[in-house]
């Protein structure tokens, strides 16, 4: 679990070992991800890798493609995982009509940077992937709920700017497609189920 020290990455770390799974949870500390040595130290001997990364400070369109080239071109071919649940983030998903949630009227543009940093990662990990890596771009459809308690259920939705899921919801559903794999290398939404 790339990532581990965030709210994302915390809960996905509690739901693996809720499971009973094995896990290294690594963060900054560990390795820089943008580094595929240290990623391969870091993803041997593990079937699958989650990440849930962010540099504050680090120019986004710099450090998202840097991570998914790091991610798909050395570090985790190079460890022999096959299954990559990357999060990203909502605003660069389709809405149900098919147009970009940033794009969408009244979607908030002060963070615009930091979404095309995000699209710009996804489309770097679409280009960069090997066939050998099976990778998914799980968001949420919206955002957080860090206030709720998380319910057990998800579901798969576009983009919708009202939409909330927990951190617990969202890890249950990294963790069935590390898992069990539905979807194959594209990005997704999440919702409350």
């Amino acid at each position: 679990m790339f990532g581990a020290g965030g709210r994302v990455g915390r809960a996905a770390v509690a739901e693996a070992r809720r499971r009973g799974r094995a896990v290294t949870a690594a963060g900054r500390a560990d390795g820089d991800v943008t580094d595929p040595g240290a990623v391969a130290r870091l993803a041997a001997g593990h079937d699958a890798a989650i990440v849930s990364v962010h540099a504050p400070g680090a120019p986004p369109g710099d450090f998202f493609p840097a991570v998914a080239r790091a991610l798909a071109e050395g570090g985790l071919p190079a460890a022999g995982v096959k299954r990559l649940v990357a999060v990203g983030l909502a605003s660069v998903l389709p809405t149900a009509s098919g147009d970009l949630l940033m794009d969408t009227p009244g979607y908030p543009q002060e963070w615009r940077e930091f979404y095309l940093g995000h699209g710009a990662g996804n489309e770097a990990l679409r280009a960069a992937a090997p066939h050998t890596l099976d990778w998914l771009v799980l968001s949420p459809a919206g955002d957080f709920d860090h206030e709720g308690q998380p319910s057990g259920r998800y579901a798969f939705a576009p983009a919708a700017a009202g939409s909330r899921i927990t951190p617990g919801d969202f890890a249950r559903a990294l963790l069935d497609e590390a898992e069990a794999p539905t979807l194959h290398r594209t990005p997704a939404g999440v919702a409350a189920g």
